[in-house]
């Protein structure tokens, strides 16, 4: 997909995308005359998979520098880009499903790793394996943190064109978080190990159901995302995030049942690889048109294969968690179904392992024939698929032919076996199937998955530092226990000295600001904030309004003030917070350094500062925040 050729699809651009959307039907036309004359490769077995992965800063923040990464790699083939800056993706070598294949996936995966991580220390970053990245913040997803590229600058001005408002974030766990956003973003919190298994045409449709059965299972024992800004959410938040990053449905669809651009579907593919792509095309609107290049109808005259370019593209912007790909590889044109489920992460013998349970499942379930559908509903095997990203290995499933069972269970009795027989189908080295499905096994009997221990070392930091600062332990040990081929399953508990010192923890107010507010509206009575200010033991009370717009500042001076004149005045009567409350106060953005935020406070002798974000009170920092920094400062200092 040529740089220079992509156009955004705006007014102007509206007969580039009809000719766009008559190149795509063109490919869909001649994909079809593909299958029926039996064009695409049949009976051969091939894996492959995508590494994405974060990049981040000393700080162990996310570092945009993948584009200065991808200059020193210098091997496009292997390296590319994604929408963030702080993004990378590595593209492994497709092999043969047979022998030591999982051991050279394996073996590649950590030299792409190991390349990578080379140059990004050379750019003064490093490279962390994770579903979301523990410390990403808001800040990190403006459009300055984008790829310079066309093409995803057409993507979010199209996105945002159809959804017609901002972008909302929703998610519910233990914690809670609601935000919004004004672009796709959100999308490049997300980080997955992608992996595609090569299938015939004549077998699609009904391995492509096998997928979506068995997409469940495989996430419940694979799950590594369960914090994002520090909220407890899913145990795979990856999934939930990423539907809502990219949803462009606009906001009043309650009677229309429309899908999302990212989905598990809406119902079992009946027919063939053609229904897969209608499906697609019917439901989703083109938002983005290149020149495709070529009559593909006249190339398969003429005995040459079409590279389809219009229909990649477009499927390449509907995101299914199972979708079907079109490819060419030695000349010869293939199907592959793209497994988007797993997460990126723990470690990479994890990633392969995850790998190896997922193909053996395929591969068992396509040497039997079954007909998954008459076992299961669709409806059934979508509610495992959320239940699996909800809960994790603690999921409980609606299996085969109406049977309730816990996800542990069902891995451990039946699928694990399953997938040993489908490995030695094909002739896997039993030593690796032994290997790999043994990760699978170890993690699900113990219930140490990637997400397990991120929340297990939360808890056990429980009262230690800043919220910032578990958050970069958490990052910081991700790093150091993921190069040693140790499984996530053994891994120990993330502990609050990883994290850094006081350079990676206090440079911006964001990393030590509170963020649990207690305020007021300014028509409450000012007794409220009297006693707000003894029971929470704070010198300050913020105003905002219903909107969470700060309006004004309530401070204990004032306050006193303002009762030692009632006093001398004798009045009793209840007085509206908005008569007393600074209107317009000093206050700073989320990334403000905490330099700048020392300097304001000094120069307007002020002991707080609210922290305001499109407007909105998004935290407060005091006096007794930078007493807290000036501390860790000197404690680092006499260490040192």
């Amino acid at each position: 997909m040529g740089e220079k050729k992509d156009v955004i699809g705006g007014p102007e651009e509206q007969e580039a995308l009809r000719a766009f959307t008559r190149s795509l039907l063109q490919d869909l036309h001649a994909l079809g005359r593909m299958v029926e004359g039996g064009l695409l490769e049949e009976g051969v077995r091939r894996v492959g998979a995508e590494q994405e992965a974060f990049l981040v800063d000393r700080s162990l923040r996310a570092a945009p520098v993948a584009l200065r990464v991808l200059e020193r790699l210098a091997d496009p083939s292997h390296f590319t880009t994604e929408l963030g800056l702080f993004n990378i993706e590595m593209n492994l070598d497709p092999l043969p499903l047979a022998g030591d294949c999982f051991r050279r996936m394996e073996g590649q995966l950590l030299d792409l790793l190991r390349r990578a991580r080379a140059a990004a220390k050379q750019e003064d970053s490093d490279i962390v394996l994770t579903g979301i990245l523990p410390t990403i913040r808001k800040s990190d997803l403006g459009l300055d943190g984008m790829t310079p590229y066309p093409r995803y600058h057409a993507l979010n001005a199209a996105m945002n064109r159809l959804r017609g408002a901002e972008f909302e974030i929703h998610l519910k766990g233990v914690d809670e978080l609601h935000m919004r956003h004004d672009n796709v973003m959100v999308e490049a919190c997300n980080a997955s190990f992608q992996t595609h298994l090569q299938v015939g045409a004549e077998e699609f449709a009904r391995l492509y159901n096998v997928a979506q059965v068995v997409a469940a299972p495989v996430l419940a024992a694979a799950c590594n995302s369960p914090l994002m800004f520090g909220r407890r959410l899913w145990r795979e938040t990856r999934i939930p995030l990423f539907q809502q990053s990219v949803d462009a449905r606009p906001g009043e669809h309650h009677f229309r049942e429309t899908a999302p651009r990212v989905d598990f579907g809406r119902r079992w593919v009946k027919g063939s690889v053609l229904d897969f792509f209608q499906d697609g095309i019917s439901r989703h609107r083109v938002l983005i048109a290149t020149d495709a290049g070529e009559d593909p109808v006249a190339r398969l005259a003429r005995g040459e294969v079409p590279e389809l370019k219009a229909l990649r593209l477009h499927n390449g912007t509907i995101y299914k968690w199972n979708r079907a790909c079109y490819g060419i590889l030695d000349g010869k044109p293939h199907l592959r179904i793209e497994n988007r489920v797993m997460p990126s992460g723990p470690t990479p013998v994890d990633e392969v392992a995850n790998a190896a349970f997922w193909y053996g499942l395929m591969l068992a379930m396509a040497d039997g024939g079954e007909d998954v559908t008459k076992r299961m509903s669709f409806d059934d095997a979508r509610h495992n698929f959320v239940a699996a990203a909800r809960h994790g290995i603690g999921a409980d499933f609606l299996w085969f032919d109406g049977r309730e069972i816990s996800a542990q269970r069902l891995v451990l009795e039946e699928l694990l076996p399953m997938a040993r027989r489908g490995l030695a189908l094909h002739a896997v080295d039993s030593a690796d199937s032994d290997r790999y499905l043994g990760v699978i096994e170890e993690r699900v009997r113990t219930g140490r998955t990637g997400a397990a221990w991120m929340l297990k070392s939360l808890a056990s930091m429980e009262g230690q530092g800043t919220e910032g600062e578990r958050l970069n332990a958490l990052t910081a040990g991700t790093i150091a226990r993921q190069w040693d081929g140790t499984p996530v399953a053994r891994w120990g508990p993330a502990v609050i000295g990883e994290g850094g010192g006081w350079k990676s923890n206090y440079l911006k107010v964001e990393q030590f600001m509170t963020t649990d507010l207690f305020t007021v509206h300014e028509d409450d009575a000012l007794d409220l904030v009297a006693n707000m200010m003894i029971w929470q033991r704070t010198r300050h009370v913020a105003v905002e309004d219903s909107r969470h717009r700060l309006v004004g500042l309530v401070s204990h001076r004032s306050l006193l003030r303002v009762l030692a004149r009632l006093l001398q005045e004798g009045k009793c009567d209840p007085i509206p917070v908005s008569e007393v409350m600074k209107r317009d106060p000093w206050c700073v953005a989320p990334e403000t350094s905490t330099l700048r935020a020392v300097e304001l406070m000094r120069k307007h002798g002020i002991g707080c500062l609210p922290v305001v974000e499109d407007g909105r009170l998004v935290g407060m920092i005091n006096d007794g925040h930078l007493m807290d920094v000036a501390g860790k400062l000197l404690e680092q200092n006499l260490r040192e």
